[in-house]
């Protein structure tokens, strides 16, 4: 997916804010479901995919992203993404979020989670290799039920229950990770959306 796929994820009638919003969340998914290729870095130096950061925690780490962007190389970002993620019973870190939540088993989380998608009217295509749970998966969960104005309460409960308590966790365990260059300021710019998001959307406290 290029810059061009980013904007064309993010369709329909939008209000600025949930825009920006379905912006970050095909962002984040399309950084951790693969490495960027060139033109995504370029895309990402000059600007045209940065979404309405401001200038809090979430700007600062959008220009930190940015920075390390100008000085990647798509091959090195490559290794380093399949070193983290790709391992067969190698990978430095798991995407798959049903592992940091608590509470649950995670074979039991992922049922739930299916349960849930179908309740959304949502299930992952057939061709698709990752299973549900994937980081990725949910961000694009989150940004189809934004693009499609789906209910405040919609999003937040499957923000409540899927996206927070799973890809806060991942993104510390990227950030902490010994491998992790390129993809440490993408957990934290994760991390600092989600963190905002967890308060636009008025989630209860753990």
């Amino acid at each position: 997916m290029t810059g061009e796929d980013l904007r064309d994820a993010v369709a329909g009638e939008l209000l600025p804010e949930d825009a920006a919003r379905a912006r970050f969340y095909a962002l984040i998914g399309r950084l951790f479901y693969d490495a960027p290729d060139s033109m995504l870095l370029a895309e990402i130096c000059r600007g045209e995919e940065e979404p309405d950061a401001g200038e809090g925690p979430v700007g600062a780490a959008w220009r930190a992203l940015r920075e390390v962007c100008k000085t990647a190389y798509p091959v090195v970002i490559k290794q380093e993404y399949d070193t983290l993620f790709a391992g067969v019973g190698k990978s430095e870190v798991t995407p798959y979020t049903s592992h940091y939540i608590t509470g649950n088993s995670p074979d039991r989380h992922l049922v739930w989670l299916r349960e849930r998608l179908h309740q959304l009217g949502l299930a992952r295509r057939n061709a698709a290799f990752e299973v549900e749970d994937h980081v990725s998966g949910i961000c694009d969960v989150m940004r189809i039920l934004v693009v499609q104005s789906r209910s405040h309460d919609e999003q937040r409960l499957f923000f409540n229950e899927f996206a927070y308590p799973g890809i806060i966790p991942f993104c510390e365990t990227v950030a902490g990770a010994a491998s992790a260059v390129f993809y440490r300021p993408v957990a934290r710019f994760a991390r600092a959306f989600f963190e905002v998001e967890k308060t636009a959307l008025g989630m209860e406290e753990f």
